[in-house]
């Protein structure tokens, strides 16, 4: 049956492998649990007219069983009364309803295993609907747990970024003001250089200044 081997399908499958690999494991299970229900659905349909018609095959064959009984009965009488042809006749039907029991015994057989089969199916797909449920759930939780632990760390990561790209900022700033700083340093020490430079040549003729004032004022010798 199609619907059997569907089913023999949904019990190989491997849950965790599929919803693993799938682009979207959530999509995938909720998918997977709605395919086992509606196969589990079809089954449980199935299991029911098989044991409807299980019971129309005994219904049947207890049919043909008695009739078969009955005729037979007949036969035995027409034979105490001596009427052979009725005997005989008794006796085709008798064997007629013998050999539509015997087709209705083999029909019930087949039916029968039918039957357990289809139980089994339904019984084992239900176990593997109610694992699959539970194997869903669990991995789809884990699967929404990394994407969000997954934001998360990308949201540490930004902020280490921004974090460290205000660090080199400030750095960046505080090497330019001591640079700026250093720059401002040498130009004072420079101009203060400059400045002695030009205050000692000016001290040095003042004091020649004065010197010759002094000369000057000294009697020349004769």
């Amino acid at each position: 049956m199609a619907l059997l081997e569907r089913v023999g399908t949904l019990l190989r499958a491997n849950i965790n492998d599929l919803i693993e690999k799938a682009e979207d494991p959530e999509k995938l299970a909720k998918q997977l649990v709605l395919d086992m229900e509606n196969q589990l659905l079809q089954v449980k349909t199935q299991v029911a007219i098989a044991i409807a018609d299980q019971h129309l095959l005994q219904k049947k064959l207890k049919e043909h069983e008695d009739a078969m009984n009955q005729w037979n009965r007949k036969a035995e009488l027409a034979v105490q009364k001596q009427q052979d042809d009725l005997a005989r006749a008794a006796l085709q039907r008798s064997l007629s309803n013998q050999q539509l029991a015997t087709g209705f015994a083999q029909q019930l057989e087949d039916q029968n295993a039918e039957t357990e089969t289809l139980r089994n199916a339904f019984s084992n797909l239900q176990q593997k609907l109610h694992e699959t449920r539970s194997t869903c759930e669990m991995l789809v939780a884990q699967h929404r747990r990394a994407r969000t632990v997954g934001k998360a760390n990308v949201a540490r990561t930004l902020a280490a970024t921004q974090h460290q790209s205000s660090t080199l900022h400030r750095l960046r700033s505080t090497i330019q003001h001591k640079e700026a700083t250093n720059t401002a340093s040498h130009m004072i020490l420079e101009a203060e250089s400059l400045e002695d430079h030009f205050t000692k040549l000016e001290r040095e003729d003042q004091i020649e200044r004065l010197l010759e004032d002094l000369k000057s004022r000294q009697p020349r010798l004769t």
